[in-house]
């Protein structure tokens, strides 16, 4: 059977005249399959070249373990997440290894490959500074599916927020409030680089066009700050020791904290300054706290993110990259502009 496309395990199947799910059994070494059903499976996968690394993986045997590597462990976003990617794993023999990278870049690259040195079966990824190319070359070993990344790689899948529209959702919802003396509180430059499809580089990008498209270049102000609430609140203190802006974006919602925090030793509450998060965890919610948050389905993005993973393990090819549709959840932390004063 000529083939002009590289087969799938769909092609597999057809070859073998059994389901997609006995050719994944065969693959994965499971308990219960007919020595006539393992020939007629590998038969097949020889016959089509069928994915020879995910052959070699059977023979070898899985390690049935998936890896996921995040940057910041106690940014409460990720423990959606990963709530996210069990949930996905209910009812499979799969098992899942956190690696923690306490910061950004080199340390990233470290945790994924200690991953993969572990021969995990797949690797979901949060990592913003690892490049591409590395990514390509670590895909052509081992399954990949990178989260909150805006790449558009063949060889690994993504899982992201549409961090435009979220973006527009905070903005509107600032001006429509009457605001425009807006901070936007962000990451370092390197992680928020123009172009690198980082999604706090789009927050930015986002809120700057639409301070010049609303008429307030004037007003435009980015604070960088950290990986943690206590970052962003010695940053904010910073800032408020300056001039006080009427709002403050804030690029996820451990940083919002810091913030307000920060305000609240300053005796400011939100009629004064108004604080919008990014991502709604569960505490942003929490009347105490009633904090401005877009929502981004962290749970969702875990989720499908381990889907994507398990069916490329499972032999598809081609590649996937799958946004989730943000939503503003609107609380006491935004308020309308006070006046400014006159005279």
């Amino acid at each position: 059977m000529a083939q002009t496309r590289a087969a799938t395990i769909e092609d597999v199947a057809r070859e073998a005249g059994v389901s997609r799910a006995a050719v994944s059994k065969v693959i994965r070494n499971a308990y219960g399959v007919s020595p006539a059903m393992r020939e007629r499976v590998t038969a097949a996968i020889e016959a089509l070249d069928y994915r020879p690394r995910v052959a070699a993986r059977a023979m070898r045997g899985s390690s049935f373990t998936l890896g996921i590597e995040m940057p910041h462990i106690g940014n409460p976003f990720f423990t959606k997440i990963v709530a996210g990617a069990n949930a996905a794993l209910a009812g499979t023999d799969y098992q899942l290894i956190i690696a923690p990278a306490d910061v950004d870049g080199e340390e990233g690259v470290r945790a994924i490959g200690a991953l993969a040195d572990r021969q995990v079966d797949g690797i979901v990824a949060i990592s913003p500074l690892v490049s591409p190319d590395w990514l390509e070359r670590l895909a052509g070993r081992v399954p990949v599916v990178m989260l909150g990344r805006h790449d558009r790689s063949t060889a690994y899948d993504t899982v992201t927020g549409d961090d435009a529209e979220g973006t527009r959702l905070v903005m509107e919802h600032l001006f429509e409030l009457g605001h425009r003396r807006i901070v936007h509180l962000t990451r370092s430059e390197e992680v928020t680089r123009p172009g690198s499809g980082n999604p706090h580089a789009i927050r930015l990008e986002q809120y700057l066009a639409h301070m010049r498209a609303a008429g307030f270049a004037d007003d435009i102000r980015v604070v960088r700050t950290g990986l943690d609430e206590e970052a962003a609140r010695l940053d904010t203190l910073a800032l408020l020791d300056e001039r006080v802006p009427t709002a403050i974006f804030v690029g996820n919602d451990e940083l919002a904290f810091g913030a307000l925090r920060a305000l609240s030793e300053h005796g400011l509450s939100s009629a004064e300054v108004s604080v919008v998060g990014y991502d709604d965890v569960d505490i942003a919610s929490y009347p105490a706290i009633s904090l401005t948050s877009v929502n981004q389905a962290g749970e969702a993005m875990g989720e499908r993110a381990i889907r994507l993973l398990l069916e490329r393990i499972e032999g598809r090819t081609e590649p996937i990259h799958f946004s989730v549709e943000p939503s503003l959840k609107v609380r006491n932390s935004t308020r309308p502009a006070p006046a400014e004063p006159t005279g």
